[in-house]
């Protein structure tokens, strides 16, 4: 990955973050993006010396979006991988959370990845990536998970016409589908299930693990070695890849 360089949105923090280390291990220069300015710096931190940057982008605003690309103009992209998220419930009503979830999940997906296509498209890279983070509840319903279930569904869908619409220009366009993965994210939408149950979080994490057939979560060190080889390979587009220690398997 000598040479290659990747924006990642979301890179503050959990998958974002071991996505920034395994690719900056392996030679990478990465820009970090993300509203967070303290946790890309600690992103930053941990990465061995290269050629990285960041940028302070929030993905909801396209005109933002757009600033930061004509920013970058001029430097090179060999990938994108829109990983940048929100979880957790919504209830229809005064306080719903549904323009706040699918303006970040499924909006600011489009914004961020629009914005930076001509930028991939003009890398003289060979290989040349598109990859967004879906989650398991793509192919899964669960209450009050309206706006997340139906924002992650909605990706899938973005990736395969992304797929379609850039095979022409060499650029391979994936999904991967998370399940339940070790990150604060992950514990504060089981902390909300759990409370919503009117159970503890150590009552409800161990009933989720017994749908599980590992019995466990992912680590996001874990989702990072899928992404880096789906960022190495020459032969798989339009695809989602789920990686949930067996909670769902699909045909």
């Amino acid at each position: 990955m000598k040479d290659r360089r990747y924006i990642i949105s979301g890179a503050g923090s959990g998958i974002g973050r071991a996505i920034a280390l395994k690719l900056a291990s392996e030679g990478a220069g990465i820009i970090l993006a993300g509203r967070n300015m303290e946790k890309l710096e600690e992103t930053m931190k941990l990465l061995p010396k290269g050629n990285h940057l960041i940028v302070s982008t929030d993905i909801r605003i396209k005109k933002n979006c757009e600033e930061v690309s004509e920013i970058l103009n001029g430097t090179h992209l060999d990938g994108i991988i829109a990983n940048a998220g929100v979880g957790g419930e919504n209830y229809y009503g005064e306080n719903d959370r549904w323009d706040e979830i699918i303006d970040t999940n499924l909006s600011g997906t489009y914004h961020f990845v629009s914005s930076f296509l001509e930028q991939l498209k003009n890398s003289r890279g060979e290989q040349k990536h598109i990859l967004v983070t879906s989650s398991v509840l793509a192919r899964l319903g669960v209450k009050n998970y309206t706006a997340y279930c139906a924002s992650k569904a909605g990706l899938l869908g973005l990736m395969r016409s992304w797929a379609m619409e850039l095979a022409e220009h060499n650029i391979l366009v994936n999904a991967i589908s998370p399940g339940w993965v070790n990150t604060n994210m992950a514990r504060e939408g089981m902390e909300g299930i759990a409370k919503s149950m009117g159970i503890s979080y150590d009552e409800f994490k161990k009933l989720a693990m017994q749908s599980v057939p590992l019995g466990r979560m992912a680590e996001p060190n874990e989702i990072a070695d899928l992404v880096h080889y789906l960022l190495t390979q020459s032969a798989i587009t339009g695809q989602v890849v789920d990686i949930n220690c067996g909670s769902v398997m699909s045909s």
